[in-house]
Order: C-alpha cells, then structure tokens, then sequence
C-alpha cells in the first residue's frame, strides 16, 4: 500500500503526491471488487450462503477496499485544493481507472439492476409493464428481481425502458445461455455513458458557475456514490443525470430548443429531472428580454417543445403513458427516509397508546408522506424564489436535494440528484465539507449485497473497515519514523 507519508507530505509548502492517491484508490477499488465477487448482488444461483466461509471473506474485503478509496478521494479533495491542483485530464483519468475494475465486478450495493433488466425483457415480449411486475415473465429473471418488486409495475418513463430493451435483447442474442450476465452488462455499460456524460458536461457547468472545474469533478463525478452506484450498481439515476447536465449545458450556452429536448428525454428516465426545465425557463426568460412578457413566453414555448418531444419519444419507444400512474410505487416497509421514518414512529406511537388510536395509525404513513410532500414544495419555492435569477444551477441543485431529502424514499445514490449540481454551482467551504461527510458516510451504510445486514454481517463490515483504517494509519506511521530509526 503506498506510504501516506507520500500521499500528503505534511511538510509545508509541500503539494500532495496526486499520482500516488490515484494509486491508493486504484487499491480500494480493486478490493471492493473482488470482495463483490463473494459478496456483491449476485445472481441466486452463484451466491453463496451469507454465513459461509467466501462470503464473510469478500464481505471483509469489500468494506476493506470501501474505506481505502473513500481515503483515496479525501486525499484527491485535499490535492485539488493544493498549491498544485491536477487538472481535467487527471481526474477523468483517475476516474477511468478507478471505474475499471467496478466495471468487470458483479452488480453492487443494489439488486435493481435486474429489476431494470427483467422491464427490458418485458418490453421485448410486449408485456405492459406499467400494470405488471416481473413476476408475469417466464425465464430466469423473475428470481433475480428483489421479491419485493416482483409485482410492481416499473415507474419508469419510456427512454429508460427502451434503453433496458436493448440492453436484454442484445445480451439474448450474443449469449442466449447466459441472459443474467450478459444483460447486466448491457445496462452497466448504459450507465457508464451517463456517467461519462456527466464527467464531460460538469467541467463546462462550473466554468459558466464561476468554479473551479477541477473540484467540481472531484465532488460531483469522482464522489464514492458516482463509483459505487451508477457504475458499481448501474442505476438509472446516472443516464438521467448525464442528460440533465448535457441539457443545462445546451441552455447556458443559448440553445434553448436543444435543452428542453434534452432534460425532457431525462424526465423521461426518472420524473424528478423535470425540474431541471425550470431552469431552462429561467435562463430562456434571460435571454428573451426583448419580448413584452419574457418569463410568459419562455414558459410556453418550454411546455410546447416537451410536449412535443414526450409525444414523439413515447410513441417512438411504443410503451404508453402508463408511467405516469405508478410514480407513487410503494416505498419498502423499512425505508429510512426522514417521512417514513416519522410515519413508522408514529404508528408504533398510535398502537401503543391505544384507546381508539389504533384505527389512526394506518394513516400515520400517508400523512407524513404528504407532508413531505408539501414540504418540498414550500423548499423548492423559497430556492428558486432566492437563487433563480443569478443562480438557476446552484437552484436546481438544492430543489433535487429537497426532493431527495423529503421524499418518501430516499437511497444514497440519491444524494447525486443534487450534488452533481452543487458541486458545478460552487458550493461555499461549509457546504463542501457537509457533502463531503455525508458523501463518505453514506457510502459506508448498505452492504455489497444490497441486503440489511444481520449482527454478523455488520461486525464482518466493522472489521474490514478498521483493517483498513489501522493499515492506513500503520504506513502513515511507518513513514513517519525518522531515517535510520528501529523504533
């Protein structure tokens, strides 16, 4: 493992060794990888049982590896903020290499990527997959998907659903014996070209923000969640956020048409990026200041092309507007978002105290999702009545953290809604480094396999984090110690 006494020379004056914490990274990502082997969301039949001998070691070495690359990317943090920062071409390379070996490792953190895989499939056999679950799909499939969404129609929009259809099909015709694999692939690779779009998109967002390019991609691409979840997991949220920030790209610099094409095609993935023509609205309204009424006409010419464009991409993808009926898809039951954590407290509360409160408690869920909702509303209103006129990205970013914060459901990846943003607005020092904890911590909370961890599993996950951690501190140490010195 390299010396941290290389990595961040504590001398002053002295800039951080960049090309050894791309090294340290390199390490941890390597580690997360093969201890997704045993560990990760693998198909049923190659998984092995959760208290055998090679899941407990991948389980070991995953959290290993999880700890060493989140130090690898505070050190980058600590680089690019240094007296020599790297440049563009350093971190995407670094974010190359440290994606290689995720890319090859089986689905991570999450087993959604075949539940998207088994809506692809239905699409190619023409099933409805807006009023069925996967559960309706003969093959090896089914058995994959999570058992809670088996019967849950897909809340996906038509773009997205396309994308998993070629992705299934494609992977059916070159290897019709392994459909599994080949198929997650297939929207591995899906989600690699929305991360990609959002590593070459967000240099220019936070060039038009006034930021440093560089820390923007250090927060917004190179962040743990980026690595773990879009590549490692392949979830949707990374084609979503690509075309969101391609479109804010095309709208700051004066191609309206083209944005509102672009962030309806990501709404068309997952609904909450529709926020994002909010801004388009905003900056065509700066740019139309010729006209008697420009915020009027930016907003109807904004509805026009995005209704043009879902009427063209829906009848082009061939699923139907079903998705408009199953975004209130049903959280799981131990969701911890803030509303459903509040929901569940107080029905526990209602059963308890009884008298007649026990009838009430079947609404306590439903309640506080509304007022979740609402919540959002009021938060996204009082950004965009603060920020939108001189800063609509940075307005945006927080919108897409509300939505995610208040939701009914929220999961880690998530947080990337806004981040991705943010972190091209050029977020103050305070808020950097609140993203940044959260960011790290909220990298450590769910197992490579996507499963809630049991007592051992959790003491497994404790362990091969403080090996790392005392292995980091024990090189740190090491190099440390004066030349010559045996103490």
């Amino acid at each position: 493992m390299p010396s941290l006494r290389l990595v961040v020379d504590r001398v002053p004056g002295r800039a951080v060794d960049f090309r050894l914490c791309r090294l340290l990274g390199l390490t941890g990502s390597t580690a997360l990888a093969a201890g997704g082997v045993t560990s990760g969301a693998l198909p049923v039949r190659e998984m092995p049982a959760p208290d055998s001998g090679p899941a407990a070691l991948g389980l070991v070495c995953a959290y290993f590896g999880l700890v060493v690359l989140i130090a690898a990317w505070a050190l980058v943090g600590a680089a690019v903020r240094g007296p020599r920062p790297p440049g563009r071409r350093d971190l995407l390379l670094t974010l190359a290499l440290w994606a290689a070996p995720l890319l090859v490792a089986p689905p991570l953190f999450s087993r959604d990527v075949y539940s998207y895989l088994a809506q692809g499939a239905m699409v190619d056999a023409q099933l409805d997959v807006h009023t069925l679950g996967p559960s309706h799909l003969g093959g090896p499939l089914p058995a994959e998907v999570a058992p809670l969404w088996r019967d849950t129609p897909a809340p996906y929009g038509p773009v997205f659903l396309a994308l998993a259809a070629v992705a299934h099909s494609l992977g059916a015709a070159a290897f019709p014996a392994d459909q599994v694999s080949t198929g997650v692939l297939g929207m591995r690779l899906v989600a690699l070209l929305g991360v990609a779009a959002m590593a070459l998109c967000l240099p220019r967002l936070a060039r038009h923000c006034g930021t440093d390019p560089s820390v923007a991609l250090w927060l917004g691409v190179l962040n743990p969640l980026v690595l773990l979840h879009l590549v490692g997991g392949a979830h949707n949220d990374a084609i979503m956020l690509g075309l969101l920030g391609v479109g804010l790209v095309a709208a700051l610099g004066r191609r309206p048409v083209a944005a509102v094409v672009l962030i309806t095609l990501a709404a068309l993935v997952k609904a909450p990026a529709a926020l994002g023509l909010v801004a388009v609205v905003v900056l065509w309204a700066r740019q139309a200041a010729w006209a008697r009424a420009p915020r009027l006409s930016a907003t109807a010419a904004v509805v026009c092309v995005c209704a043009a464009t879902t009427a063209v991409t829906t009848a082009v993808a061939g699923t139907g507007y079903g998705w408009l009926a199953t975004l209130d898809t049903p959280v799981s039951p131990g969701n911890w978002s803030l509303t459903s954590t509040l929901g569940r407290m107080t029905t526990a509360l209602l059963d308890r105290t009884g008298d007649g409160h026990g009838d009430l408690a079947r609404f306590a869920g439903p309640v506080w999702h509304l007022l979740g909702l609402a919540a959002t509303a009021v938060a996204v209103l009082l950004v965009w009545r603060r920020h939108h006129l001189l800063r609509p990205v940075h307005a945006l970013g927080l919108s897409l953290t509300a939505v995610a914060v208040l939701g009914p459901a929220i999961r880690p990846w998530y947080l990337l809604w806004g981040l991705f943003l943010i972190a091209a607005a050029g977020p103050g020092r305070r808020l950097r480094r609140a993203a940044t904890a959260v960011s790290a911590v909220l990298a450590l909370v769910v197992l490579p396999s996507g499963f809630a961890p049991d007592a051992a599993q959790l003491g497994l996950a404790v362990g091969g984090g403080l090996l790392a951690v005392t292995a980091l501190w024990g090189a740190d140490h090491v190099a440390r110690r004066p030349i010559g010195s045996t103490a």
